[in-house]
């Protein structure tokens, strides 16, 4: 097992692969996203560019019942043009701003659910070739139902499933978002493995 840990850990030397940014532009200001144009200097000395999109951070949660159900959204994904299930999520309000505070709040506003108890699941890099943002994950349990609080261009609806259904959705094809398939699956995993206790 630990051949096996030590060799999901790179070996290369940090300085063998890092790539030095020499300059670049913001080709793009919105909202949400910047886009920027960098040019960098490689390993071997040679220049490139780099398209990339900064993002401030984003938090997602999967919200747990002692009786292993969790709590699932629906929305319409409008870049892909159709509703996906998803667990409740959102942007950081800043770069600084504290993931666990982040988590704890869209939990509140999406689901109206407060937790009493939010367990880090690790940070998921969903496109790491252009895309800079991160998302937090979290596992929340200790959940006592309140009023949510969406945002004027939100609209979303709240399912309670089976965590259990949900990882066999996952396996079988039928969750695209990759937030949502990495924390189901790894509080699955440690519910089998007695890593985890619900109550």
């Amino acid at each position: 097992m630990e051949d096996l840990k030590n060799s999901l850990v790179p070996t290369s030397e940090p300085e063998s692969l890092s790539e030095l940014r020499i300059g670049g532009e913001i080709l793009f200001r919105g909202k949400v996203l910047d886009l920027a144009l960098d040019t960098v200097v490689l390993p071997n000395g040679r220049e490139a560019t780099r398209e990339v999109v900064l993002h401030r951070g984003a938090v997602a949660v999967l919200p747990i019942f002692p009786n292993g159900e969790v709590l699932v959204e629906e929305q319409f994904r409008y870049p892909h043009g159709r509703i996906l299930l998803e667990i409740p999520a959102g942007k950081l309000d800043s770069a600084d701003e504290d993931p666990l505070a982040a988590a704890h709040r869209e939990l509140a506003e999406e689901t109206g659910y407060r937790a009493e108890r939010m367990l880090c699941l690790g940070e998921y890099i969903p496109s790491p070739a252009i895309l800079g943002e991160r998302i937090h994950l979290y596992l929340a349990t200790g959940l006592t139902e309140g009023e949510r609080s969406l945002d004027e261009d939100e609209f979303l609806t709240v399912r309670r499933i089976p965590l259990s259904d949900l990882v066999d959705a996952v396996l079988r094809g039928e969750i695209p978002d990759g937030k949502t398939q990495i924390a189901a699956l790894r509080a699955h995993l440690m519910l089998e493995r007695h890593t985890l206790d619900l109550l």
